[in-house]
């Protein structure tokens, strides 16, 4: 009940956080029922190692935010202490994250999108023939290349 009476509150405590000296921060996924453990585990200890390894603990949270009959959105919050460049530790925690969901199976992204942030991963979640359709559809649609360029297709 706490968090379902507080959970809009979190973007306002991330500001405060970044600037008591926390690392705070999201991220989602999806995957089919089969997975969602595996996911889970995976990411969970992606993220705790790579902020372990820039030299700090991190709490990693975890809920199901969208549920279909095939399976559901893991929605992930991190908190830990800067360390550094707070923007490269984040960088990395994500990084090795976004390798976990490839190698379990899951997309990239649910729901926050593809952008420049999931683009490196882009070729494994669609495969080399999904990323000469986007280009073809692309080409068509935007030939001068004005939406957002360099955002979506490696």
């Amino acid at each position: 009940r706490a968090w379902e009476q507080g959970r809009f509150g979190a973007p306002y405590l991330r500001d405060s956080l970044l600037s008591a000296g926390a690392l705070c921060e999201t991220l989602e996924t999806a995957t089919n029922w089969s997975n969602v453990s595996t996911l889970k585990a995976a990411v969970t200890e992606a993220l705790t190692t790579s902020l372990a390894e820039s030299g700090t603990p991190a709490l990693v949270l975890c809920h199901i935010s969208h549920v279909y009959p095939t399976g559901a959105s893991l929605y992930f919050t991190v908190v830990a202490g800067q360390r550094g460049n707070p923007i490269e530790q984040w960088h990395k925690a994500k990084t090795a994250a976004s390798d976990a969901m490839m190698r379990t199976g899951a997309t990239i992204t649910h729901h926050h999108a593809v952008g420049a942030d999931h683009r490196p991963w882009m070729r494994d979640e669609v495969g080399d023939v999904g990323v000469a359709v986007l280009r073809a559809v692309k080409a068509t649609l935007d030939p001068a290349g004005i939406l957002n360029p360099g955002k979506l297709i490696p």
